[in-house]
Order: structure tokens, then sequence, then C-alpha cells
């Protein structure tokens, strides 16, 4: 079942649940009681505006151990900007710029361990898992909404490579670390030059589950490092693949190229 833009609305209707997702884009990953304690209202009242924001599919949870971890999605927000807002083009540049910015700066003043927090999107998407997995390790497909090709036999323990289409030039390199079609696929990350230095490879994990015709597709990326430019690219990057991969299974017709110009995966 795909979820309605009404929900999306809805959810970002009270002040509470909009402050929830501001702390969640700053720190990912905080438990309920972390939420709580920067909202001048019970516990009980937090966990009921969490699973609005959840049904909403604006936030995602993870548990680790006896913790239960939630995580930002911004991929229905990203959708309805490109929906609408983008009627209006030369103010809503403008003032979203901005708004990111503040945003981005936000976060940055946030991060104090090598690592940033994991990213973790989710996208329900109207086609089958097969045909989103095919969407992922595809060329034909993915040069269409993504601009590269991922090459690889998507064997484990084969590497990858992400080519752009425009010029040939390889962007990210890594290994296929889990393959489970079309079930799970993990990966790690990293630009040509920092393959070799363990603290810029990353790992982006793909999550695919059947919800009767359609698909529920997690993306997580995780030990990115902190402050870097890859997690500068990814911050905008994932919203915008996914976004387009969901446009291209579902319409056969992809977005605009607007949305690429400050994307780097």
């Amino acid at each position: 079942m795909l979820l309605s833009v009404d929900a999306v609305f809805r959810a970002l209707s009270h002040e509470g649940r909009r402050v929830l997702l501001d702390q969640l884009y700053s720190r990912r990953g905080l438990t309920l009681g972390q939420l709580a304690q920067q909202l001048p209202m019970s516990r009980q009242a937090v966990a009921k505006h969490v699973a609005i924001l959840e049904a909403a599919n604006l936030v995602s949870c993870h548990r680790q151990g006896r913790e239960k971890r939630h995580y930002l999605n911004p991929v229905p927000i990203a959708e309805i900007v490109r929906r609408w807002v983008g009627k209006f083009e030369d103010a809503r540049l403008e003032a979203l710029t901005d708004f990111r910015d503040d945003l981005e700066d936000k976060s940055r003043r946030h991060i104090v361990s090598e690592h940033a927090p994991d990213f973790v999107y989710v996208i329900f998407i109207a086609a089958s898992a097969d045909a989103v997995w095919q969407g992922l390790v595809d060329t034909d497909l993915t040069r269409q909404y993504w601009k590269h090709d991922n090459v690889s036999d998507w064997t484990v323990g084969s590497p990858w490579r992400h080519v752009n289409v425009d010029g040939g030039a390889t962007d990210i390199v890594g290994t296929v670390l889990e393959v489970d079609p079309p079930r799970r696929l993990v990966i790690s990350w990293s630009f040509p030059q920092d393959v070799q230095d363990a603290a810029k490879v990353s790992r982006v994990t793909f999550e695919f589950v059947p919800l009767g015709p359609d698909t529920k597709l997690t993306v997580t990326h995780a030990d990115l490092e902190a402050g870097s430019d890859m997690l500068a690219g990814v911050t905008d990057g994932w919203p915008a693949v996914c976004s387009n991969l969901k446009s291209l299974l579902e319409t056969g017709k992809v977005l605009s190229d607007e949305q690429w110009e400050s994307v780097s995966v």
C-alpha cells in the first residue's frame, strides 16, 4: 500500500512534529527518550507524535539491541517539493537554499565523532521487488535515472564501479558485501582515491520488502566520515536518486535535471 500525500501534510501540520523532524535532521538515530528531552510534553505524547510521523513515512525506526533509533526520512518532502514548489522557480530556489544552509549549519555544529550518524531513507514504490532490484543493478535503468552505470557481476566479493555516463569517469568504487536478491544488497562505498583509507570507506545497505504488488525500499548509508565531501554529497544525493528511481519505475519517466545540480552520488 502506497502512502498518500495527505498523510505527509497532516503530519507536518503540528509544530511539535516539525520540531521532532528538526531534531532528527541535526542528530540522527535518537531514541524516544532523547527526543522527549527537547519538548515540553510527556514521553507518551512524544511517542504518539513519532507514530504519526512514522505512518507518514517521514521517520523510520531501527532497533539496535534494546534501543529503538529514529531517523529522518526526507524522501516524501523531496517529492512534494519537486511536484509543486518547482512551479515557483526563483522564490522557491532562494527560500529553499536559505533553509537548507541554515539546517546544514545546525547539523555541522552537532558533529562530535569521527563517523557521522547513519543516513536512513525509506521510499514506497509501485513496482515489484524484482523490478526495484533491477533498478539498482541494471545499467540500462541506472543510466536513465542516476546518470551512472553501476558495473559489477553482483556476486559477493566482486568489485563494483559507479561510472558517470557523461565522460565515463568512475566516481565511486567498492566491493559487493552481501547479495540476496530481491531482498538485500550491501556494498562498500568510497571515492576511488580513498579506497585504501578505511576511515573514508562507508557502507550502503538496500533492503526490499514486498507489499503486495508494491515495494518498500530502505537505503541505509553507514560509516560516513563526519564533515567529509562524501557526507555532503549523499545528504542531497540519496533523496534525489530514490525519487528518480520511483518516478522511472512508476511512470516510465525521470524527473527534471535540476535535482542533480548539487548531487554527487
